[in-house]
């Protein structure tokens, strides 16, 4: 009797016949971004406890601040023709890069698209890398977990940090390693 290995069965169960494609954010692609931040918003405000404003909208956060820097990177995620997320880096200018904000639509999700986005935003942009995520982020840790796994080994850890200026909440987990190019 032969047994097959369940992490690997799953990736390969998984395998998209699309690959997703990543490119950077043009003005012509804000609206559609700013749509799908609201999306990401309503996502994480299961975690976060946050509540749209009077007129329906989550506010723009840190959306912005991602925007016409040299220090970050704003991507757009496609897949089959369509916008099915976004991936935010942060750092590019310093010592480590991070990820700002990271989202894929739920019809995209489970099919490795955020996988093979990760794993291409940290070819693009190799060194020292500090990943952020909310352990009540549902799925939020065994991916990015097995995103450092497969990047660089046992060559990573993980750390807990105190949100800044927000003692509420429960301290973020970073996972901290370093990729080469």
């Amino acid at each position: 009797m032969t047994f097959s290995h369940p992490i690997r069965e799953w990736r390969e169960n998984r395998r998209v016949d699309d690959p997703p494609q990543l490119r950077l954010v043009t003005d012509a692609d804000l609206p559609v971004v700013e749509r799908l931040w609201q999306l990401y918003s309503h996502d994480m405000s299961e975690v976060r406890g946050t509540l749209p404003n009077a007129e329906g909208t989550f506010k723009a956060g840190r959306l912005p601040t991602y925007l016409d820097t040299p220090d970050a990177a704003a991507y757009l995620i496609r897949y089959r023709g369509a916008p099915a997320g976004f991936a935010f880096v942060r750092g590019l200018t310093g010592e480590a890069r991070s990820i700002g904000d990271f989202f894929v639509v739920r019809a995209a999700r489970r099919r490795r698209i955020g996988y093979d986005v990760a794993r291409e935003l940290l070819r693009r942009h190799p060194g020292a890398w500090e990943i952020g995520f909310q352990a009540e982020n549902g799925g939020a840790p065994e991916f990015w977990r097995r995103v450092a796994i497969d990047a660089v080994g046992d060559g990573w850890r993980e750390e807990l940090r105190p949100v800044p200026g927000k003692p509420h909440i429960p301290d973020d987990h970073f996972i901290v390693f370093t990729t080469s190019s």
